[in-house]
């Protein structure tokens, strides 16, 4: 039976702020969900803090919400014990770019099989506004006293620098496209990172709804507005990489078209790479037995809860001789 939105709706409420990005974010989760068919019972979507973090709640799967910038560690680990599962992780701007930052770097150089989903609207929108590390220099939202000091990251840059093999960026107000991607990102055989623009109709007062859509600005010859957000796809640009020759190339396009920002802002996939191992791969080429055998299909204690574990051969195994 075809699975349907529905299905992966759970009965917790809902107090996001009235307008959050976020329920577009949820929705258009829930529609990859039954568009791939992925059964609720082989799903686990990990989340750390900030308002970001209730998506597991919000989800008909198995959830984890796990500590402030440690929730990729966590399903790095839930992976690799068992390959099968559809690991997908939620994280804010500030939780992931910030206090989880050296978790971002680490798991792009490992590059394990899963799906990192970063909700980026530019301030701490749980606790109360304060500049997260995506706002750009100079630039003053309602909660903060003065303009902020520190330069902006930029997700994508760092993203490509730290080896995340499928990078791309999509728009929390436009549905349909954030679908698709976050489609290609699970699909993909790879680390995955989507970076989804989203507002904080609470504390962001720049970088609005209406700012995106570019109601500052009117077109003098039609009198609409111009928005900001263009689709790569409809350009012709291309960021999969066919041949190892052609990463260098691409990575470098790439980091070029994640330098807009402002007047134009491009969405959809920037890079994608999927020639490189995966962890697990790298993995099984030192532990046959791992495919076939992860640490979730392992039995470690029989009827009575006795260990029927040994460590014998990997004792073995790290024996130094002469």
């Amino acid at each position: 039976m075809a699975l349907k939105l529905t299905d992966y709706r759970t009965q917790v409420f809902n107090d996001w702020c009235p307008g959050c990005g976020n329920f577009g974010i949820l929705t258009a989760l829930q529609m990859t969900l039954a568009d791939l068919g992925l059964s609720p019972s082989r799903v686990a979507i990990f989340s750390g803090i900030g308002c970001h973090g209730k998506t597991p709640h919000f989800v008909k799967a198995y959830g984890v919400h796990t500590l402030h910038g440690r929730a990729l560690p966590f399903a790095i680990g839930a992976k690799l014990a068992d390959p099968g599962l559809e690991v997908i992780v939620h994280g804010g701007d500030g939780d992931g770019l910030g206090i989880g930052a050296c978790h971002f770097v680490n798991t792009g150089r490992r590059n394990v099989d899963m799906t990192y989903i970063i909700h980026d609207n530019g301030v701490y929108g749980l606790t109360k506004g304060q500049a997260s590390p995506t706002l750009k220099l100079g630039v003053q939202t309602k909660a903060l006293p003065k303009p902020n000091i520190n330069e902006g990251v930029n997700p994508i840059a760092l993203g490509l620098a730290a080896g995340y093999t499928f990078i791309a960026r999509s728009y929390c107000y436009d549905v349909q496209h954030l679908k698709e991607t976050i489609k290609k990102a699970i699909v993909h055989k790879g680390m995955a990172l989507v970076i989804i623009q989203q507002w904080c109709p609470t504390y962001n007062d720049i970088n609005t709804k209406e700012w995106y859509n570019g109601e500052d600005r009117i077109d003098p010859a039609t009198g609409k507005p111009v928005p900001r957000l263009y689709r790569l796809e409809e350009t012709g640009y291309d960021g999969v990489v066919r041949k190892p020759d052609e990463a260098f190339s691409k990575t470098i396009a790439a980091l070029t078209k994640a330098q807009e920002w402002g007047d134009r802002i491009p969405m959809g996939v920037f890079y994608q790479n999927e020639l490189v191992s995966t962890f697990q791969e790298r993995i099984a080429q030192r532990i046959e037995s791992y495919p076939g055998s992860p640490p979730s299909k392992q039995v470690i204690a029989d009827g009575e809860g006795k260990s029927v574990t040994s460590i014998k051969k990997l004792l073995e195994e790290l024996k130094v001789t002469g």
